[in-house]
């Protein structure tokens, strides 16, 4: 049995996140020591790098919990599984596109800097006045809550 702080530096999750995993559902309730101390098994382990693969993997918690929950079903399809994965796939093509929109557009400021002064810098310039890009890139490449 591991302790919380053995579970984090065996799986390289942090106890916060460990627990925080336990209060949303993602970790089952560890068993207790004596102490109160939290235990963990090799099952818990195994859980636990399978939240923290995935999470590395971008993929959202709401996801996780259910490849979790098929995961749990071992003879059923896997088309469940095959779905959730080409969802997460399709958003890393989405913010990678955007990521090369944005590219573009820093490359473009950039080439057309004339190396001036701050009072006639095209990079100021185009941040100052959105309608100057070249590309839509409103939203954010990477959700702040991912």
């Amino acid at each position: 049995m591991l302790t919380i702080g053995k579970l984090a530096e065996a799986t390289g999750v942090k106890v916060p996140t460990i627990r925080y995993y336990e209060e949303i559902g993602l970790m089952p309730a560890p068993e207790r020591s004596a102490a109160n101390q939290r235990l963990y098994g090799a099952a818990a382990k195994r859980r636990l790098a399978f939240v923290r693969h995935a999470r590395d993997l971008g993929f959202p918690l709401e996801a996780i919990r259910d490849l979790l929950s098929l995961s749990d079903h071992p003879d059923a399809s896997c088309a469940g599984a095959d779905a959730i994965a080409r969802a997460q796939l399709a958003a890393v093509r989405s913010r990678i596109a955007r990521l090369r929109a944005l590219e573009d557009e820093l490359t473009r400021m950039i080439g057309a800097c004339a190396q001036g002064t701050v009072a006639t810098c095209r990079v100021i310039e185009v941040l100052g006045d959105h309608g100057q890009c070249a590309h839509d890139h409103h939203a954010d490449p990477i959700p702040a809550s991912e």
